[in-house]
């Protein structure tokens, strides 16, 4: 999937030959790096210290699960800065690639991928440290058809989400919203189910800016 491809749509643009593209392009794998460096900073920012109770999080290994882990570009760079990753996708034709990279010349990185739903993942309550997902929460929703089954959607993930982290738990969220009514779902959606945080927009002024939820359980 090169640069200029249009807007996404899921699952197409990420089964098949589409797969293998978004796997082999440069750019894809410069950004999705980059952004994962990002939530790297994100998940240790000291504003998230003072959310719900104080807390610091310390330099210990932590398990963390990439949502929509795609062909591997986030669970790599996470592994590579010391977490235990759990990689969960849905899609086969992405998580066979990022496997296969995994039984190369990356078999040495602690990362275990899941083909899964988001909601039925097979992890026990309070048993994960923290979360990330990149340019794929978007598409949780990507099959409702109207604000109630949304509404549905992003509630029963966000109750599940907050089931299976730790107390004091962060997920950091980077996506992109189509309008600030559906940016408002997001964010709703968390809040009502026991998360708390702040939104930090890089570029606002750009609509290809991204947008990233900093939450903490």
């Amino acid at each position: 999937m090169s640069r200029k491809t249009k807007k996404p749509t899921f699952p197409n643009s990420y089964q098949g030959k589409n797969a293998e593209e978004y796997n082999q392009s440069t750019w894809m794998e410069r950004n999705q790096k980059r952004t994962a460096l990002l939530c790297i900073q994100y998940l240790y920012d000291q504003h998230l210290d003072n959310v719900h109770d104080y807390d610091v999080l310390r330099d210990i290994p932590y398990t963390i699960l990439d949502l929509g882990s795609g062909t591997g570009f986030s669970s790599e760079i996470l592994a590579e800065n010391g977490f235990r990753v759990i990689g969960v996708e849905i899609l086969k034709d992405m998580i066979y690639k990022a496997r296969q990279k995994k039984t190369g010349h990356n078999n040495d990185l602690e990362i275990e991928y899941i083909l899964s739903d988001i909601n039925y993942l097979p992890l026990r309550a309070n048993s994960i440290d923290h979360i990330i997902s990149i340019s794929a929460y978007n598409f949780i929703i990507h099959s409702a058809t109207t604000s109630k089954e949304k509404i549905i959607l992003l509630s029963q993930t966000a109750q599940y989400l907050n089931t299976i982290l730790k107390t004091h738990g962060r997920f950091i969220l980077e996506f992109y919203p189509a309008d600030e009514k559906e940016l408002n779902l997001f964010k709703s959606s968390f809040i009502n189910k026991g998360f708390n945080g702040f939104m930090i927009q890089q570029h606002p002024n750009q609509k290809s800016g991204q947008t990233f939820l900093l939450l903490k359980k």
